[in-house]
């Protein structure tokens, strides 16, 4: 960025001398202030100033310009007052009119207050801004003229110098250096052809500049990749990962049964495997990834070196292939990058045939844990079962009773047989015994009877409940097989439950719970994918335009906190 120069407005302080002499300096001042402020008018706009400067020596002065002519105490030379008598109108028309137009001719606030500072320098009095406007007109001073504006800021430089020591004072010596107009003519062309000669320098330094970091760059990127690059050849392909629909389960787990967000872990550790460098590893262990990309026929840039380390080679194969999931619909995308299309199809179904395979193997730890759980479920239950029922046998065997509850059938049944016969005993010797003279041997025969059945049901009601036997007593022999019966009906029952958990986990573990479904199949691409030449040679030149844009400002930045 070119500033423009500013000429200095020296003054040179002159004696109280005679009116002719002030006179001339008056002019010299006007000319050189015409020159100070406005460096970029033409010559004729300087003799015209000169000339007027001039043409007021030859006039009389009045009283006031003889006062201002005088000496000042800052020892600068006077400035010429002009003043205004307030109802006049030199052009003979209202002064009220006047100023009314001045005022709708919709001044801003900057512009009236250039006026205001400018009336104020000429010593014009106006009560606002728009009489102001009007009475520097009146007087021939254009109020928003540039060179009257510096002129006021070279006025306050002034007055702050004015209180600087001052040289002795020469009254009747001319002014030094003071130029004609001619030399000003020729200082200010000066001037303005250094300005363009430097003008000139800048552009074609920035011209050379854009040249050698930007343009000379993107010819060579441009370059690489339109003659040099080797065309590579993508194929594309799509598969995603479902989940069986009777492995849902129930319940929310059942609602996201067959979507992407059922199977989204696994399709995020599919990905996951084939950017590793075990996938990579494997695929160079199978067709040979990093002989591929060593060709001599690749070039240098793209090329992969013949002795190159795994990490090497596993930075090429991130860059060749990209592999992207969609959580929303659950699809990996994956595009395979190779020099010929052959390969790049080869390396896809490769790529594809390893991931099925570690969706296969996702759940395979899991059903087989499944199965071995319901192999031991069903192994224990067989135990408990046999160990029951042996228990039942010896028991069966130690107290000789195959059932007790048949056992205790037989006897009941036994005692009310008896039970029947002791009654009929009992009726017949009432019977007998109703008569006047019964036969004593038929009633002691019936008595013997009755006492026999009564012995008879004794015992067999002690069998039932007599516990001084070896074995103690029927009802807690039934006791005791009943509860080891019930024992062994309630094994018998789990072991048929594990014996159906098995068959259902060697059913689950038969059936495969994730499977790899390609929606997309690789096809081997007939024309190159990439390099993208156009493109890539237009981000080149953006990315070097940003780098010397920012670099070249920072380095304007440092300049000025330099020069500050």
């Amino acid at each position: 960025m070119t500033t423009k120069p500013k000429a200095n407005r020296y003054r040179i302080r002159r004696g109280v001398g005679t009116v002719s002499q002030t006179g001339q300096a008056d002019a010299a001042e006007v000319a050189q202030d015409a020159d100070a402020g406005a460096p970029d008018q033409t010559g004729q706009t300087v003799q015209d100033t000169a000339q007027n400067s001039a043409n007021t020596q030859n006039r009389p002065l009045n009283p006031l310009e003889e006062m201002a002519a005088g000496p000042q105490e800052d020892g600068l030379p006077p400035t010429p007052r002009v003043r205004v008598q307030r109802g006049t109108n030199p052009t003979g028309g209202d002064e009220a009119a006047d100023i009314d137009m001045v005022r709708q001719e919709g001044l801003t606030a900057r512009q009236l207050r250039m006026a205001r500072r400018v009336a104020q320098k000429h010593g014009i009095q106006a009560e606002d801004d728009h009489e102001a406007v009007y009475r520097l007109r009146q007087a021939g001073i254009d109020p928003f003229k540039r060179a009257n504006m510096l002129e006021l800021v070279e006025g306050e430089g002034d007055r702050n110098a004015a209180n600087l020591p001052q040289p002795a004072v020469q009254p009747s010596a001319p002014a030094p250096g003071v130029m004609d107009a001619a030399a000003r003519a020729r200082s200010v062309m000066d001037i303005q052809q250094d300005i363009a000669r430097r003008r000139r320098r800048n552009l074609r330094m920035l011209l050379l500049r854009l040249a050698f970091f930007v343009v000379l760059p993107s010819i060579v990127a441009g370059y690489y990749y339109f003659n040099v690059a080797t065309p590579m050849y993508a194929t594309k392909s799509e598969f995603v990962i479902q989940q069986a629909d009777g492995a849902g389960g129930t319940g929310a787990a059942g609602l996201f049964a067959g979507t992407g967000l059922a199977s989204s872990q696994d399709s995020i550790g599919v990905q996951g495997y084939l950017t590793s460098r075990e996938a990579m590893l494997r695929l160079d262990r199978d067709v040979g990834f990093k002989e591929h990309f060593s060709d001599p026929s690749i070039d240098v840039v793209q090329r992969l070196d013949p002795d190159a380390s795994n990490e090497t080679a596993y930075k090429v194969y991130r860059k060749r292939v990209k592999i992207g999931f969609d959580p929303t619909e659950g699809i990996i995308k994956m595009e395979v990058i190779a020099a010929s299309p052959e390969v790049s199809e080869q390396y896809s179904k490769s790529l594809i045939a390893y991931a099925e395979e570690r969706v296969d193997n996702l759940t395979q730890r899991k059903r087989e844990d499944q199965m071995q759980g319901a192999l031991d479920s069903y192994e224990e239950a067989e135990a408990e079962m046999l160990a029951a029922q042996d228990r039942v046998l010896k028991l069966q065997e130690d107290v000789g009773v195959f059932d007790a509850t048949s056992d205790a059938s037989s006897l009941m049944s036994q005692i009310n047989t008896f039970e029947l016969q002791l009654q009929d005993k009992r009726l017949r010797l009432d019977q007998l015994l109703d008569n006047a003279n019964p036969n004593q041997a038929r009633v002691d025969g019936v008595r013997g009877d009755i006492a026999r059945l009564e012995t008879l049901i004794a015992e067999l009601r002690g069998k039932l409940t007599d516990t001084g036997g070896e074995n103690g007593s029927l009802a807690s022999i039934s006791g005791q097989l009943r509860i080891a019966q019930t024992n062994l009906e309630t094994r018998t029952l789990l072991m048929q439950q594990a014996l159906q958990q098995l068959e259902v986990a060697r059913i689950e573990a038969n059936k495969q719970t994730r499977y790899l479904s390609t929606n997309v199949s690789p096809v081997a691409p007939d024309q190159p994918t990439y390099p993208k030449a156009f493109e890539n040679t237009l981000l080149a030149f953006l990315i070097f335009s940003g780098i010397y844009l920012m670099l070249s400002l920072t380095a304007s930045i440092l300049r000025e906190q330099i020069s500050s």
